[in-house]
């Protein structure tokens, strides 16, 4: 049988990537890596950072530390790492590999001085040590082993977590693992930069601390990194030794969050956006560029990464002066208060165009924030930097009403990049708006750009898919409309007044006629509540006029409630009193736009003239569209819906204005831009079915019936590779789309709903089996929840597929299986979750869960068949139990035994007897029981705990029993025992 793709598989292709990039692998050969520097550098296994390897890089490195003093710097380096909070901890000692930290030197004369000791040569990088290992096992509270890790001089700066597709698991499983170990051994990601998590075919990456949904792809490259294979080309264009520095110098930011402070690093469109600029400044050729990024990628961590780079790195430009300019005071106080809660240092707002004039004619370096409008009376020629950088935010508007001559007067000599998602090309005159002709040198259309179809293929932003209603059908001659016109147009015909509503009556006028909107109202209800709602989306209704959205948001607050609407518009004074009763002021505009993003109300806006851009709400998934947008304007609404958010699967704009009847009139762009801009819904239903398609021909074979025999038949065959990561995989797109296009009448007439209730039933069988979940519907999506509340007999699959506690009981119990994929799923699982936590309480412990991972992955990868796994899995489950009885029988405490089994089969040969391993154990336990204070929180880490567990161990060992040897002659003991104490507690 031929081997499939394994973790270890995946491991050894990445370390070998590593190493022709530059990285000192070790585990190539399928050994454990980090043993090799563990031993080179005697590291104890609690510890997270090689000292010994980085105590000599400081000295190479920095003439002020010596072999004589390095030892007292990296004794208050270790200090560095103790933090209560993994951010905190993470923001400090990030300080220190960017800038140095502080040392007091000693003087032969006896005085001191303080220098700043660099931990990483920046300038110099061939300076520093790269090594790539795999299998770097951290214990403390408990044990990690993430498989592979970068370090740079000693200190862990990347951590990464690898799947195999071949046995069921990809990156979202990585992911978890990683986010488990952060939480597990917070202090070996103190130092960190990213995480990465890997599956066979994708890479994601991550902060330090980052959520899920902020792992993201790498998915360009410089051309000496360029590969067909995807994964192999992002390993090495992000986690080359350049770029890992690079980042860490230059792209690091930490930002003020309400619910604690976050770190955020460049997406790879953001970073290699910002390196084409600074080259562009550094060479001076050219004056101007256009960075074309799709909304929703970032635009304004774009430009903080370049001001900042511009500020701080001399090899670019001397001594520049940068303008952020916006064109909103929106978009000024978004990014003002951006800014705020960053970590840059070097910023100031212009509060005034006095204040603008001020600080262009001091032309002070910093970066200054500010709007174009402050340009309109600014003096010419009053550049006081001739080292000048602009960057201009939606660019596409920078031309407008003669604003960007006033700033090319007030700072002639600079250089200007413009930002957008939508640049603007009206004509090819020379008083036609063109953003391309504004900011591109010749023979350039951009600098860079990042376009719609990346963004959906990386999944930083949604498909958007419209549904046209502008035909909808209402009878001319009806009352109401008649009532509104006969007193203009007394006499005239019905034919008549067609005639003249074709000619003269503009979209904002249908827009107000009572009728219509009376039946857009009740379309938008309709929709809302069957479409939206059930998942706890919202929507917004964008209208062409004041008086229209009046109109609107007084019949949708008749239907639903007044909490659930909102109506935001300019105000003026003397509005009449339709549209007075929602006039709003700035600070309540503010409120409703934060109580909008959140889960309650409102559940929908109505709008004229605002929140078409800059206005980011993932919650919000449906625009119903009742205002004729074209281009520019178009693209900025789609982009209103194509937030992502968890069970999202995409956007989606109802248009009652026929605005995509023709999409290439609509939009002006180039082809792809078009084709992903927008879909037609009826695309999202062909996705549903074919993804259907996909999902069911894992069951061929089987009858779609609900009973006991296909169920169980259904469940045996996704319980192992490669159907299992087929239907978690498959199912999941599934459900999404199902949730985004239900209800639909052809999902009845099409057999589409019966074939998805019977794969919700399996879902929830496979889940209650596979993962010993007892409520797996509870994960399910609203509509589908409502499927099985109505379609499944939830005690029937209970009763079909129970979930056991590892017991004498569940040994018998397991036997009454008669499905030998099941019994195997349901024992792994058992096993697995009954070892995990007691891994570093006995060595025994440790070598039982290999061995079950050893079967799991034999036995997915089809080497072994169901039932020589089932006893395989069966023989591990009577050993683990009898630990425990072991223990029992003995008359020892959980940690006396664990020391005993280590003496008695780790290290045999080395003591006398069993008798004398018993008095061992029985010896140290006391005296880590009497001299060691476990009285406060965080103990079992604290570095004085450690070293009191250390000094027994001399006594015991040493002292007592002359058994120094087993300190000696291996490396791995203090640190197992350690475990076992601390584990154990006592």
């Amino acid at each position: 049988m031929g081997r499939i793709p394994s973790e270890g598989g995946v491991e050894r292709s990445l370390l070998s990537w590593l190493d022709g990039v530059g990285w000192e692998t070790h585990g190539q050969d399928g050994g454990r890596g980090a043993n090799v520097l563990d031993q080179a550098y005697e590291r104890d296994s609690h510890e997270v950072i090689y000292w010994n390897l980085l105590a000599e890089q400081i000295v190479a490195l920095n003439e002020n530390v010596t072999e004589d003093n390095v030892d007292k710097f990296v004794s208050s380096l270790r200090r560095d790492l103790d933090s209560e909070n993994l951010m905190d901890g993470n923001r400090g000692f990030y300080r220190l590999l960017d800038k140095g930290k502080s040392f007091s030197v000693q003087r032969d004369d006896g005085t001191s001085e303080t220098v700043y000791v660099d931990l990483i040569d920046h300038e110099n990088p061939e300076n520093n040590r790269f090594h790539a290992v795999n299998q770097f096992s951290v214990s403390r509270e408990t044990t990690i082993r993430p498989d592979v890790n970068l370090f740079v001089n000693g200190i862990p700066l990347v951590t990464m977590e690898l799947k195999s597709r071949a046995q069921d698991n990809d990156w979202h499983d990585a992911v978890r693992d990683l986010k488990n170990y952060e939480e597990d051994v917070p202090r070996l990601f103190v130092p960190g930069l990213f995480n990465v998590a890997a599956d066979t075919m994708e890479l994601r990456y991550g902060s330090v601390g980052a959520p899920r949904e902020f792992y993201e792809p790498w998915n360009d490259a410089p051309e000496v990194f360029a590969d067909d294979n995807e994964m192999r080309q992002a390993v090495r264009a992000l986690c080359n030794p350049q770029t890992i520095l690079d980042l860490l110098k230059h792209f690091v930011f930490y930002e003020k969050r309400a619910g604690g402070d976050a770190k955020i690093v460049p997406r790879y469109m953001q970073y290699y956006a910002v390196n084409r600029i600074l080259d562009r400044v550094r060479e001076g050729e050219h004056d101007r560029g256009l960075i074309w990024h799709t909304q929703g990628s970032g635009k304004s961590f774009t430009m903080l990464y370049a001001a900042e780079n511009l500020l701080s790195r001399s090899d670019v430009v001397r001594n520049p002066q940068v303008f952020i300019i916006v064109d909103t005071d929106k978009l000024n106080s978004q990014m003002r208060d951006q800014l705020a809660n960053l970590s840059l240092e070097q910023w100031e707002e212009a509060e005034s165009i006095d204040h603008l004039q001020q600080l262009i004619e001091e032309g002070q370096s910093q970066l200054v924030l500010t709007t174009i409008q402050k340009f309109e009376d600014v003096d010419p020629d009053v550049q006081g930097n001739d080292e000048v950088v602009v960057m201009s935010d939606e660019a596409h508007r920078f031309m407008e009403a003669d604003l960007g001559s006033r700033l090319d007067a007030a700072v002639p000599d600079s250089t200007h990049f413009g930002f957008t998602g939508t640049p603007v090309r009206e004509g090819e005159r020379e008083t036609d708006k063109n953003t391309f002709r504004e900011f591109s040198p010749e023979g350039e259309d951009y600098l860079h750009r990042y376009s719609v179809k990346q963004g959906i293929d990386d999944g930083l932003i949604l498909p958007v898919y419209f549904t046209l209603r502008h035909e909808m059908e209402w009878d001319i001659d009806e009352a109401g409309l008649d009532e509104e016109f006969e007193h203009e147009f007394r006499g005239m015909t019905t034919d008549e007044k067609r005639e003249f509503i074709q000619e003269t009556v503009t979209s904002r006028t249908m827009a107000e006629l009572e009728p219509r909107v009376d039946r857009a109202v009740a379309e938008i209800d309709a929709h809302y509540d069957e479409h939206v709602a059930p998942n706890g989306w919202k929507g917004m209704v964008v209208t062409p006029s004041r008086r229209s959205a009046a109109m609107y948001g007084e019949r949708l607050v008749e239907r639903r409630s007044e909490d659930e609407i909102e109506v935001l518009y300019t105000s003026n004074k003397d509005d009449p009193d339709l549209i007075k009763q929602f006039h709003t002021d700035s600070e309540e505009r503010d409120s409703i736009i934060s109580e909008f993003k959140d889960e309650e109300n409102p559940k929908l806006l109505v709008v004229h003239n605002m929140l078409l851009t800059g206005f980011d709400a993932p919650v919000l998934k449906t625009m119903y569209l009742d205002r004729n947008l074209k281009n520019h304007n178009l693209m900025q609404a789609i982009a209103r819906t194509n937030r992502p958010a968890e069970g999202k699967e995409n956007g989606e704009i109802v248009d009652f204005q026929g605005v995509f009847e023709n999409i290439d009139e609509a939009l002006d762009y180039d082809a792809e831009t078009k084709a992903y801009a927008a879909r037609d819904k009826d695309e999202l239903f062909d996705d549903l079915t074919d993804q259907l398609e996909t999902v069911l021909s894992i069951f061929d074979g089987i009858p779609q019936t609900d009973s006991q025999e296909a169920t169980y038949e259904a469940v045996e065959r996704v319980s192992t590779h490669p159907e299992r990561r087929q239907f978690k995989q498959g199912f999941r797109r599934l459900q999404n789309l199902y949730e985004a296009v239900a209800p639909d009448g052809r999902i009845v007439s099409e057999g589409i709903e019966d074939d998805y209730k019977w794969l919700s039933r399996i879902h929830v069988a496979f889940k209650r089996t596979t993962a010993g979940e007892d409520d797996p519907e509870e994960d399910m999506r609203e509509k589908t929840r409502d499927i099985i509340g109505d379609n499944v007999e939830i005690t029937e699959i209970k009763r079909d597929f129970p979930t056991y506690t590892l017991g004498e009981e569940y040994l018998e119990e397991v036997e009454g299986l008669d499905n030998p994929g099941v019994k195997a799923s349901q024992i792994a699982h058992a096993t697995r979750e009954h070892l995990h936590p007691r891994e570093n309480r006995n060595p025994r412990y440790k070598r039982l869960s290999e061995r079950v991972t050893d079967i799991v992955e034999r036995w997915q990868g089809d080497n072994i068949s169901d039932p020589e796994a089932v006893e395989a899995l069966k023989s591990v489950e009577t050993e683990v139990l009898a630990v425990e009885k072991e223990a029992e029988d003995e008359g020892m405490d959980a940690a006396e035994f664990a020391i005993y089994t280590h003496l008695t089969e780790e290290t045999p040969d080395a003591i006398a007897s069993d008798e004398q391993a018993e008095e061992v154990a029985a010896e140290i336990v006391s005296q880590f029981q009497e001299r060691v204070d476990r009285g406060y929180a965080g103990w079992k880490t604290n570095q004085q705990t450690i070293s009191e567990i250390e000094r027994i161990l001399l006594d015991v060992l040493v002292v007592e029993y002359d058994l120094g040897h087993l300190i000696q002659d291996d490396d791995d003991f203090v640190d197992a025992v350690r475990n076992y104490l601390i584990q154990n507690d006592g």
